[in-house]
């Protein structure tokens, strides 16, 4: 018998809110596409929906170079933007905080079988996460909504890795076991959205290292959550094989990597 608290919540009304988060450590090379790229999502969602209230949390984790200032040049053009600076060297970590600072929220345990009600706001509120070293594109938030509003708990994008620099040969292979299409088998964290019901109630980001988005993903499946693949919000990340995390996207290209053969 399912228990009473993995049951799907109410989703609410109409999104009327989105907090994007975009966790940092040391992307001064990347990040002001980066934040190009979601500042033209936020307008292209603010052209089509003005009634939505749009704000960017950019975490910036035990950062040495120049992101923070990247960011505060953002932040002194539009209202839009924030930065909150900490020092986890944990993709999950960060992530949670941005979250906690969009003001989503503490997640608190609650008594086995006990159902729990969300706050009034949190259907309405959608979270979209991407990363420092990748460029979402125009309709991203755009086609979100779209999918949130059809009653989708959270929607899982595709992402294709920049080819600047990159082997050609690591790169067809990524395509090899990566072909774009809808509802694909990928979870990645720099392509990921989630309204704040669901994410609450599946316990939010894990205090990890990598895989926060798999492991969260894997919590909202388990809960009978709505959960949407889609190549409609391709976003175009780092091609770099020199990993920030452990186990994350850049770790997963250098071991396509090692199957190359020697150079001569």
């Amino acid at each position: 018998m399912t228990p009473v608290a993995a049951l799907p919540l109410p989703r609410g009304h109409r999104i009327d809110r989105v907090a994007v988060v975009m966790p940092a450590n040391n992307e001064e090379d990347h990040l002001e596409l980066a934040l190009e790229a979601v500042q033209r999502s936020a307008d292209a969602l603010h052209r089509v929906r003005s009634d939505v209230d749009t704000r960017v949390t950019v975490v910036l984790d035990s950062c040495t170079d120049g992101s923070a200032a990247v960011t505060a040049r953002f932040a002194a053009s539009d209202p839009r933007f924030s930065a909150l600076e900490v020092s986890y060297r944990s993709a999950g970590a960060s992530r949670a905080a941005g979250v906690r600072a969009s003001g989503i929220g503490v997640i608190r345990r609650r008594p086995p079988g006990q159902r729990w009600t969300p706050p009034p706001w949190a259907g309405r509120t959608w979270l979209a996460n991407t990363d420092a070293d990748s460029r979402v594109p125009e309709n991203w938030l755009v086609r979100q909504l779209e999918f949130a509003d059809a009653g989708a708990d959270a929607v899982l994008g595709s992402v294709e890795p920049d080819p600047a620099g990159m082997d050609p040969e690591l790169l067809r292979r990524w395509h090899e076991r990566h072909p774009f299409r809808e509802d694909h088998p990928h979870i990645y964290g720099a392509n990921f959205g989630v309204r704040a019901s669901a994410y609450l109630a599946a316990g939010g980001f894990a205090r990890v290292t990598s895989e926060e988005d798999r492991t969260l993903v894997h919590s909202l499946r388990s809960r009978a959550f709505t959960v949407t693949a889609t190549d409609s919000i391709r976003v175009m990340t780092s091609g770099r094989t020199h990993a920030r995390a452990p186990d994350g996207f850049g770790t997963y290209l250098r071991s396509l990597g090692h199957l190359l053969p020697p150079a001569v």
